[in-house]
C-alpha cells in the first residue's frame, strides 16, 4: 500500500514528531508498504497517516476532499491531547475526519469523546537497547533532562530543585535540548552562571541524548503535558531510571503505581524525590525494577504489531 506521512517536524529535526514519523516509516516499510513522508501529493496515496491533529488539519482536510473515500489515521501528541483538545477547530475537524486515531499511551483514550474514542486505538513507542558503552560518572550523581526547552516541558525545574540539595550531594542536573522558547536564552545563561550544578549541553545528535541518557544515574521529565514522551522509553529499555511529573501522559507510560512521580511544578517535591533517589539504594532499585517490567512493552516488535493489527482492523477495512 502506498502510504503517506505527514508530520509538521521537517526533515533532519529531532523534534519529537519527526523521531515518530521516521519511526513509523521504517516500521510500516516492514510490513512491505511504501511510504512517503511530507510528500507533495499527499492525495494521490491509498492512506494518510497526520501526526498532530491541530498543525496537519490542513492536509487532513485536503486529502479529506480529494479522496473521502480513502483511510486517514490521526496521530495524537501530547500538545492535541493535553492543550488543543478542549477547544481548537482544527484539532476537532482532524478527528472527525479521521477514519483511525492513535495515541501513544493507553490513558490518552481517556480524552477523547465517546464518538473519537470508538475509532481509536493505543500504539505504545518502541525503542531499541542501546549499544554503545556507557558508564556512569564517578564525580558526579548525574540526573540528566532530555528534550527541547519550552515552557509546556517546565524544562529548568530539575536545575532549581537542584539548588536547595544538601551540601554533601553530588547530583548534577545535565540538560540536552534546543531553546524553541526566546526567555530560555536568558534563563539558561543564568542558570549555568549561578547553579553549579546545572550544566546545559544544547542540542545534540541522537546518539549522544541517548548516550547521556545510557549513562546518567536517572531521567528527570519535568513537563507539564505529554503525548508519551519518547525519552521515557529510552530510558526504560536502557535500565536509567526516571523521575517524572504526574502528568497523564506519562502514567500512561509507567503506569498509576510508579513510586518516581512528584507534583507537576513543585520545585521542593522534586528536590525532595532526587535527594531521596540520591540516598537510597533500595528506592532506587523499586525504580528500576518498575521500568525494567514495561519494557516487554516497547519492543519494536510490539510496535510493528500494533501498526499491523490497525491497518488490518475494521476500522480501516470498513
Amino acid at each position: 500500500m502506498k502510504i503517506a506521512l505527514v508530520t509538521p517536524a521537517p526533515r533532519g529535526s529531532r523534534l519529537g514528531n519527526r523521531v515518530t514519523a521516521v519511526r513509523y516509516a521504517r516500521l510500516l516499510r516492514e510490513l512491505g508498504h511504501q511510504v512517503a513522508i511530507n510528500p507533495r501529493a499527499a492525495h494521490e496515496h491509498a492512506l494518510l497517516f497526520a501526526l498532530h491533529a491541530r498543525r496537519s488539519a490542513g492536509i487532513v482536510s485536503a486529502f479529506h476532499d480529494a479522496a473521502p473515500e480513502r483511510p486517514v489515521v490521526v496521530v495524537m501528541t501530547g500538545t492535541d491531547l493535553y492543550c488543543d483538545l478542549p477547544d481548537d477547530e482544527d484539532a476537532h475537524r482532524s478527528l472527525e475526519l479521521a477514519t483511525a486515531i492513535v495515541v501513544l499511551q493507553p490513558e490518552g483514550l481517556k480524552r477523547l469523546n465517546a464518538g473519537w474514542r470508538r475509532k481509536a486505538v493505543a500504539i505504545r513507542q518502541s525503542v531499541a537497547p542501546y549499544r554503545g558503552r556507557a558508564t556512569p560518572r564517578k564525580r558526579t550523581f548525574d540526573l540528566c533532562v532530555v528534550g527541547h526547552l519550552r515552557d509546556v516541558k517546565d524544562p529548568l525545574r530539575p536545575a532549581m530543585a537542584a539548588r536547595d540539595l544538601p551540601t554533601t550531594s553530588r547530583i548534577a542536573i545535565v540538560q540536552a535540548g534546543r531553546i524553541l522558547e526566546a526567555p530560555y536564552r536568558a534563563a539558561v545563561r543564568r542558570e549555568v552562571r549561578c547553579n553549579p550544578r546545572y550544566q546545559w549541553l544544547g542540542e545534540v545528535p541522537r546518539h549522544r541524548a541517548r548516550h547521556l541518557i545510557a549513562r546518567s544515574r536517572g531521567l528527570v521529565l519535568p513537563s507539564f503535558a505529554e503525548g508519551g514522551a519518547h525519552v521515557v522509553a529510552e530510558a526504560i529499555v536502557d535500565d536509567t531510571p526516571v523521575l517524572a511529573s504526574h502528568i497523564d501522559g506519562t502514567v500512561g507510560q509507567l503506569g498509576a503505581d510508579y513510586p518516581g512521580y512528584y507534583p507537576p511544578g513543585d520545585t521542593l517535591a522534586l528536590r525532595d524525590l532526587m535527594d531521596r533517589f540520591e540516598r537510597d539504594a533500595n528506592f532506587r532499585a523499586r525504580l528500576a525494577e518498575a521500568g525494567a517490567a514495561r519494557a516487554p512493552e516497547l519492543t519494536p516488535a510490539r510496535e510493528r504489531e500494533g501498526l499491523s493489527a490497525l491497518l488490518d482492523s475494521p476500522l480501516l477495512r470498513g
